[in-house]
């Protein structure tokens, strides 16, 4: 039998984590509690776990002042919860190293769906591509043990990152839809003012850039998607 995913939900509301946990634990997660980043955070130190969710909104010490704490120490996948409209915070979010986000109350349904989603991206049953290894531009991608590297030194990158990246590279030289990219790297479809694609995207952009200054490597096709721009190098 498969090891049950282990979960930890970071949630001030006692009465919610119950029933999350009810509902997590009859769709074969192993559920635990914190409810407050003060309590998390020596659990984390602790354990790994497979998967967080996180609370923005709680007393004490944010969800977000927790999430910038552990990024980038701490590599385990993370789906905000944020309240309905907070379109700024979850953008935060993102920025921060944060995988996904969902609105709170949120359907159990989709929830399940959303970490399930967030779960295959970051322990892929296949490869991007039937290559091990993408070589452009000083970037090295190794599909198979997910690591990258810039000029030598290590890029590090959260699991929605990592296979944004990859859709790019092996794409290279044509413009990916925003579309494709969300079905791709997020499992699902691209919704109405939905921009954790586009964070996820500038996040990588920023890391190369820390590295690359001068050289604009992803480009924004207004209208259209990403590009990833070609080299001589190409795929090895």
């Amino acid at each position: 039998m498969a090891e049950q995913p282990q979960i930890l939900l970071i949630d001030d509301d006692p009465e919610l984590c119950q029933l999350m946990g009810e509902y997590l634990s009859h769709e074969g997660f192993d559920i635990s509690f914190a409810h407050s980043a003060e309590e998390a955070l020596p659990r984390l130190k602790q354990q790994t776990y497979s998967l967080l969710i996180l609370d923005i909104m709680m007393p004490g010490q944010s969800g977000l002042e927790l999430l910038q704490q552990i990024r980038p120490a701490v590599q385990t996948p993370v789906i905000m919860l944020t309240g309905r409209g907070d379109d700024v915070d979850r953008i935060l979010g993102l920025e921060m190293g944060a995988d996904d986000y969902l609105a709170k109350p949120c359907n159990p349904r989709e929830l399940v769906a959303r970490i399930r989603a967030v779960l295959r991206r970051a322990n892929p049953p296949e490869r991007v591509d039937e290559q091990h290894q993408l070589n452009m531009h000083g970037i090295t991608l190794d599909t198979a043990c997910r690591e990258v590297q810039l000029n030598g030194n290590e890029l590090s990158l959260t699991s929605a990152e990592f296979n944004v990246l990859a859709q790019l590279m092996v794409n290279a030289g044509q413009v990916v839809s925003k579309d494709a990219l969300t079905e791709k790297v997020l499992h699902r479809k691209l919704t109405a003012y939905d921009r954790a694609i586009d964070v996820h995207v500038s996040r990588v952009r920023q890391k190369i850039q820390q590295q690359l200054p001068a050289t604009a490597i992803i480009k924004t096709v207004r209208g259209e998607g990403y590009l990833f721009i070609a080299d001589s190098a190409g795929a090895v």
